[in-house]
C-alpha cells in the first residue's frame, strides 16, 4: 500500500497459496480483504492461480469463484496494456491435457509484445523445492518456442531471478508470507534471497523492469528484461 501511494499501480498477482493453510474459503476476509483494503479500495485489481495449499478445501473451487481473485477458471488469460497474461494450475491434479492445449493455443495466437505466464509451483529453482523436471520438459519448450519472456511463481518461501534461460526468465516471489526458508544460488541464479517482501514489474515498450523490495521499503535486487 506505501508503494502504491507513491508508485500507483492497477494489477496485483497472486502466485498461489493464497489462503493459508489450506484454502479455506471463509478465512478470505482475514487474510485478503483486510490486509489489502487499501489497496482494493484504490482500485487494485488482484488476479490469483492455485496452490498446493488452496486445492486442500473443495479442490480449490470456492477460490476459483471467489469475486475477489478475478480467476477465470483454474487456468485463463487476460491482457494488461501491451503484456498478456497466462495463468496456470500447476497442481498435480490439474486437468494438464487440456491445459497445455489451451495454453499452446493462446501463446500462438498472441500479438502481445510481452508474454508473462505465472502459476504457483517453480520450473527452476535453488530453494528447497529445486528444478521440476518434468515442467522443464512440459513448460519450457512453449515458452522458448512462443517467446515468453517471464515466468512468476510462489511455493518457494524465497526470493529468486534467474538469468534469461533460452528466452525466459524465471522468478519466484514466494517471500510475502508464512515463514522464510533458506534459498541458494545456482548456474542459472542471478540473484536469489531468504528475505520478506514483494516484487515490482513495470512493463516499458523495449523493457521489464523487476524490483524486490523488502518491508524496510528497501529494493534488494533490480532486473531488466530487453524486448
Amino acid at each position: 500500500a506505501q508503494y502504491h501511494a507513491k508508485n500507483p499501480y492497477s494489477l496485483a498477482l497472486l502466485a498461489g497459496d493464497n489462503i493459508y493453510n489450506s484454502g479455506e474459503i471463509w478465512k478470505v476476509g482475514d487474510v485478503f480483504e483486510k490486509p489489502y483494503q487499501t489497496l482494493l479500495k484504490n482500485g487494485v485489481k488482484f488476479r490469483a492461480c492455485l496452490g498446493n495449499h488452496d486445492i486442500r478445501t473443495d479442490n480449490g473451487d470456492p477460490q476459483v469463484k471467489y469475486a475477489g481473485f478475478n480467476m477465470e477458471g483454474r487456468f485463463y488469460t487476460f491482457r494488461e496494456g501491451i503484456a498478456q497474461f497466462f495463468a496456470l494450475d500447476t497442481n498435480g491434479n490439474a486437468a494438464w491435457d487440456a491445459q497445455l492445449t489451451w495454453l499452446e493455443k493462446e501463446l500462438s495466437s498472441s500479438d502481445a509484445p510481452w508474454k508473462i505466464v505465472f502459476g504457483h509451483h517453480p520450473i527452476y529453482s535453488a530453494g528447497v523445492y529445486g528444478n521440476s523436471a518434468e515442467f522443464i520438459k512440459i513448460l519450457t519448450p512453449l515458452f522458448q518456442k512462443y517467446g515468453v519472456q517471464l515466468y512468476i511463481n510462489g511455493h518457494e518461501h524465497s526470493y529468486e531471478r534467474t538469468r534469461p534461460i533460452n528466452g525466459t526468465t524465471y522468478l519466484i516471489t514466494g517471500n510475502g508470507g508464512a515463514y522464510l526458508r533458506k534459498v541458494g544460488r545456482s548456474e542459472w541464479t542471478e540473484y536469489s534471497a531468504s528475505r520478506y517482501g514483494f516484487s515490482a514489474l513495470d512493463v516499458y515498450s523495449d523493457r521489464m523492469e523487476i524490483q524486490a523490495i523488502g518491508t524496510d521499503h528497501k529494493v534488494f535486487d533490480r532486473g531488466i528484461i530487453r524486448l
